[in-house]
């Protein structure tokens, strides 16, 4: 059976050179999201994840939430194993792939298909499944011989129609999403939209983080919001319509999204 369990999971991030912290802490605060804090040892260190403690289980297609500097992003990367916790534990059952950095292992100077190999390797895929794989990335890209020339003479958006086609040809149990496409032509963009459900269906869970209420609510099943690296709630998303509506409104007002949650 597929799941995650989070057990008062903490990160924290030192800073170094942290004279004057004072008047940093405020900043960063402000900047980060994080909790500015002394650990035992009296050095500074940001707090982005707070005591984190919760499951998700088979089936979930959760719906991650919060302003920029809530903690998102790093809750993801713990997930996927990036950051280790600081405190606590994180079990999880399944295979985890993540869609967090399209462009992470792309290189300029080399060419689309030696960025398929490459990318391919780091996403955990052996170079069998890379071999066999190759003409429906190729294809799905839709870049043709720009394939074989250095990815440095492409635009933004065929780029990331690249970065895209090679993260998407992956099968996990457990799917980690950042809101991923910021670039490419309508066409593209609505057959992403399409693998990126055809991944979500055959996932058996799903972490997503997104600023967009509609794609979370037409994927997702369970909400997580998160204020300054804490759980505000986290539970089913038809149970909470009204505040669902209300903290999404506000995030895009980029207003306090939080001041509501009782």
């Amino acid at each position: 059976m597929t799941y995650i369990n989070l057990k008062n999971v903490v990160v924290e991030f030192p800073l170094f050179n942290s004279n004057s912290i004072s008047i940093k802490k405020n900043f960063i605060r402000l900047a980060s999201g994080g909790r500015v804090l002394q650990d035992a040892n009296k050095k500074i260190v940001v707090r982005s994840l707070n005591n984190i403690s919760l499951q998700i289980q088979n089936g979930d297609r959760v719906g991650l939430i919060g302003h920029n500097g809530a903690g998102k992003s790093t809750f993801l990367r713990t997930l996927a194993g990036i950051y280790e916790p600081s405190a606590g534990e994180i079990e999880t059952m399944g295979k985890v792939s993540s869609m967090l950095d399209l462009m992470h292992g792309i290189e300029a100077e080399s060419t689309g298909f030696e960025n398929i190999y490459m990318r391919g390797l780091l996403l955990g895929l052996t170079k069998r499944e890379i071999k066999q794989k190759t003409d429906e990335i190729a294809e799905f890209s839709s870049l043709g011989d720009y394939l074989y020339m250095p990815v440095r003479t492409y635009s933004s958006g065929m780029m990331v129609r690249l970065a895209f086609a090679i993260s998407a040809c992956i099968q996990p149990d457990i799917l980690l999403i950042d809101e991923v496409l910021g670039a490419g032509d309508a066409d593209f963009l609505e057959k992403a939209r399409q693998r990126m459900l055809s991944l979500m269906h055959n996932s058996r869970i799903v972490v997503f983080a997104s600023h967009s209420a509609e794609l979370i609510e037409e994927f997702c099943n369970k909400v997580l919001v998160l204020n300054a690296g804490s759980v505000e709630y986290f539970g089913s998303l038809t149970n909470v319509p009204d505040k669902y509506a209300h903290l999404c409104h506000a995030h895009k007002k980029a207003s306090n999204i939080f001041e509501k949650i009782e």
